[in-house]
């Protein structure tokens, strides 16, 4: 399309292996970012997820095609206007002495500034609003070295948004989050992807996040196609079971969501409902059981029993009865149950 912000045509990344000879990832890529997008870039450990993006940040040479930025080649581009064009954040941790997360945000400034580097008070200004974006106004006189990954995080995205770039790559932004913080950044990188009109590309391991939050996903095999598409187009293509299957995970095309590949245990009665009935469910799904509310050939049931004060399982196994007050007791019993 024509008003893309990135991209490539016949591009082929890899890198060298010896000073004549090089190994190729993948070839063939011929994608482009647009505006106002949020596109993740998923694939199994070791693919080339980050080569790729070190390629299109023009850190890496391409083997073979193009990359092109608002209509110019990235790797003819000098250096200060690649920096006002494209801003990127890597999963690795630079080490910054006793920098405040101020005055690492102003770093962002530097491609707009003269040959001094002296900011202005615009200058200033834009710093100040991308570390009140990120909400961390409460960090910024803080040194980098007493925050938290979590919090650093945000500084480092912070800075990238001061460069005010049209296009954003992060490599593995959420890596060493806690899950409130994963579902934070993600949360925060759309809505500044929606406010600022301009493209951001992560790439990600949280599979569950992408599905739900990507306008758009490139997904890496390990063969070397990189599928393109909607989250829902390449769920429906059988893209995303295909590729991770290999991986030990499961992909559930109704639900949408990834599992680990178990054995198979049987199958399992259930009677109950509302919430206990839910994780009941969950909880026999995680050991290896089929669960089903219909009748099955299964001579073991399991009925959730929900009282005003209390809740208890009941489990028939032929003419056995047993009374469970959690579900630990209940997995630990079932899991015995089928070892012996």
């Amino acid at each position: 399309m024509s008003d893309a912000i990135l991209t490539t045509h016949n591009l082929a990344i890899g890198y060298k292996t010896s000073p004549k000879t090089f190994h190729n990832i993948a070839s063939n890529i011929s994608v482009s970012l647009q505006p106002g997008e949020l596109v993740c870039l998923l694939g199994p450990n070791g693919v080339g997820k980050s080569t790729l993006l070190r390629t299109l940040s023009g850190m890496l040479p391409p083997l073979k095609g193009e990359v092109r930025l608002l209509g110019d080649d990235v790797y003819k581009l000098p250096p200060q206007e690649l920096a006002k064009r494209l801003s990127l954040v890597l999963t690795e941790q630079v080490d910054v002495g006793m920098l405040s997360a101020y005055t690492l945000v102003t770093l962002g400034r530097y491609p707009h500034t003269d040959w001094w580097g002296k900011l202005t008070k615009q200058d200033q200004a834009i710093a100040t609003w991308a570390i009140e974006a990120v909400g961390a106004a409460h960090l910024a006189q803080r040194n980098l070295s007493e925050l938290s990954d979590g919090e650093r995080q945000k500084i480092m995205i912070a800075r990238a948004l001061a460069q005010s770039s049209i296009a954003m790559l992060l490599d593995e932004p959420t890596a060493f989050l806690d899950l409130p913080r994963r579902v934070e950044i993600m949360q925060l990188l759309r809505q500044l992807v929606r406010d600022t009109k301009g493209a951001i590309l992560l790439s990600t391991h949280d599979l569950n996040l992408a599905l739900r939050l990507a306008d758009q996903v490139w997904l890496l095999a390990s063969n070397g196609n990189l599928y393109v598409g909607a989250p829902e187009d390449l769920v429906l293509s059988g893209a995303f079971a295909d590729t991770f299957r290999s991986e030990g995970v499961e992909f559930n095309i109704s639900s949408g969501e990834f599992s680990l590949q178990r054995v198979d245990r049987g199958k399992i009665h259930l009677v109950g409902q509302g919430l206990e009935a839910i994780w009941t469910t969950r909880a026999l799904q995680r050991i290896g059981f089929h669960v089903t509310q219909h009748t099955t050939s299964s001579n073991i049931f399991v009925e959730v029993i929900s009282e005003p004060s209390s809740v208890f399982w009941r489990t028939t196994n032929g003419k056995a009865v047993f009374i469970y007050h959690s579900l630990y007791e209940l997995v630990k019993s079932l899991d015995v149950l089928i070892k012996s």
